[in-house]
């Protein structure tokens, strides 16, 4: 569901409220909204359900841990596309397409430039369009073998569907033309023909003060070579935001965030977070970037330049955060206004052991033994520990100790190059060549031991998981294991044993392509989709079943 839409009327509310308690009512509505969704049609329009990347789907009421078995459950069909599936596809309901009736609409985008909008309940293709300008290619793998053999489209769209209209998908793509300079640019599609709008595309251009990489007089400036868009797009307030990271940390390069306009596609906010450094990408291994209903955007940095020399009020003087836990307000343009910062954090970031690699999560409001209400956030990285953050106060940066709400530390044996799940005061997580491990939370606190794992142990990059429910009843983790061919696994959400997998029906019949790695398995209406190296595996319940 498309909770920036389904929040709007609340949001001038909540801009009067103060700082300090803008999350506890904030999240509250939020998480009131979703689990009170089941009367809303679904849809998924952005990366992990909502601006809070929770990934859970709360009105799933046709799958159950009691049907979803290999018996009943299984491929209904495959979907093909021209290149990698690396972007979560998207769900839309109800599109009406000019002669051609009314669709539930799955949005999927490749590394080959391209864009499909397929019958999500059918598999027939209703529109298919290239981002290309004439003479262009998709872009090279740069040299590096992160996205290869080419770069096309490898972040999660983000779609914008008011009530009562068809929708606007907006996509970032990377191409080259034909004398050999590279290209980023921002499109806004209309969901039902797949035609630009809004004069687009537009070409990614920035500039920002300082002094790091690929600066010049006294500005460092965005060389779309040196980037790819791998975090998904966040929609927020009428603006689209951007983030990027690099390819196989090959310099020069930094951490760049940029806001443009969702009607105009003009670019009104740029910040750059290691300006007078260098590295600081942004990319999470494919997870968006978090917003509250406030304007507050959250996300992990990167391995970069840390400034450890502090001003009076905690912040570094040169305005470089490098691996760091960061929030942003957007009101009057991008502007760090808390972070937290590993007392280790540019030993970490030396030794490429980042908070980067992970995906961060806003959490519903919790009550601690005292009755005092906490509003956090939780993210993991490449050094094995869960950082939990108090949104309201995060701990800045301290030489000798970690000053953030609770550390869990070792409890990823791994490392996490993946995103967590939250659901019924749960996180899940996938850490690399592991199990799916689920710690529960205890009066604001975060048990140190998993209450819940898989059987399943998940080579890299680990699992994604995601969640369906029926408010709240009947919860499934759904995960897709990166081997060749994928497997698909169900497990039932409250103890993390095994429903269904791919491998379990007779001659092959649910295999669905080879495994892709951070793909997060999307659920809608009584399907699940899973991207691939060639396309989409679309799993349901079984004809006659």
């Amino acid at each position: 569901m498309a909770l920036p839409q389904l929040l709007f009327p609340y949001s001038s509310l909540f801009r009067r409220l103060p700082v300090l308690r803008y999350n506890s009512i904030a999240c509250f509505v939020l998480f009131l909204v979703a689990c009170s969704s089941s009367a809303i049609s679904q849809q998924v329009l952005t990366y992990h359900n909502n601006n809070a990347r929770t990934g859970t789907n709360f009105s799933e009421s046709i799958l159950t841990p009691s049907n979803v078995n290999s018996g009943s459950f299984g491929k209904l069909f495959t979907l093909e596309a021209d290149g990698l599936v690396d972007a979560q596809p998207l769900y839309m309901s109800a599109v009406a397409i000019p002669g051609n009736g009314t669709h539930n609409l799955l949005i999927v985008a490749t590394e080959h430039g391209t864009v499909y909008a397929f019958d999500a309940d059918t598999g027939a293709k209703i529109w298919r369009i290239r981002t290309l300008k004439s003479g262009e290619t998709t872009s090279d793998d740069r040299g590096c073998d992160q996205v290869t053999p080419e770069i096309g489209i490898t972040s999660t769209p983000v779609i914008s569907r008011p009530a009562g209209s068809n929708g606007v998908i907006y996509v970032v793509a990377m191409s080259k033309d034909s004398s050999g300079n590279y290209h980023q640019r921002l499109h806004a599609l209309n969901a039902t023909n797949g035609g630009e709008l809004y004069n687009g595309p537009v070409e990614i251009e920035a500039k920002y003060p300082g002094t790091g990489d690929n600066s010049s007089g006294g500005f460092v400036v965005f060389d779309p070579a040196q980037y790819k868009e791998r975090s998904g797009l966040l929609l927020l307030e009428g603006e689209v935001y951007l983030t990027w990271g690099s390819h196989c940390d090959d310099r020069p390069y930094t951490g760049w965030v940029m806001g443009y306009n969702a009607t105009t596609l003009k670019q009104e906010t740029v910040l750059n977070v290691t300006p007078n450094g260098n590295e600081g990408a942004i990319w999470g291994s494919g997870a968006g970037l978090m917003a509250d209903t406030l304007g507050n955007i959250f996300f992990l940095d990167a391995n970069g330049i840390f400034g450890s020399s502090l001003n009076a009020s905690g912040f570094p003087d040169s305005g470089d955060y490098g691996n760091a836990f960061i929030r942003l307000t957007t009101k009057g343009g991008l502007a760090v206004a808390d972070y937290f910062e590993m007392y280790d954090g540019q030993n970490e970031s030396n030794n490429d052991v980042d908070l980067g690699s992970g995906g961060a999560i806003l959490l519903s409001p919790m009550k601690d033994a005292s009755g005092n209400t906490w509003n956090l956030a939780a993210g993991a990285g490449k050094d094995s520990n869960i950082y939990l953050v108090n949104r309201d106060s995060m701990g800045k940066f301290n030489s000798s100790k970690n000053r953030n709400y609770q550390t869990l530390s070792g409890v990823l044996p791994g490392g996490v190059w993946s995103m967590p799940a939250y659901f019924n005061n749960r996180l899940y997580y996938g850490p690399v060549g592991g199990p799916i491990l689920a710690f529960e939370f205890k009066n604001a606190k975060l048990l140190g031991t998993p209450v819940a794992k898989t059987t399943t142990s998940f080579e890299y990059p680990g699992a994604n998981p995601s969640i369906s429910c029926d408010n709240g009843k009947d919860g499934i983790v759904w995960a897709a294991e990166n081997v060749s061919p994928a497997i698909l696994h169900a497990y039932n959400a409250f103890n993390l044993q095994e429903l269904y997998n791919t491998n379990q029906a007779a001659g092959g019949r649910d295999e669905f392509g080879s495994g892709n790695k951070f793909i997060t398995p999307m659920v809608a209406n009584g399907k699940v989709y899973v991207g691939t190296t060639s396309g989409v595996g679309v799993f349901g319940l079984l004809a006659g079943k």
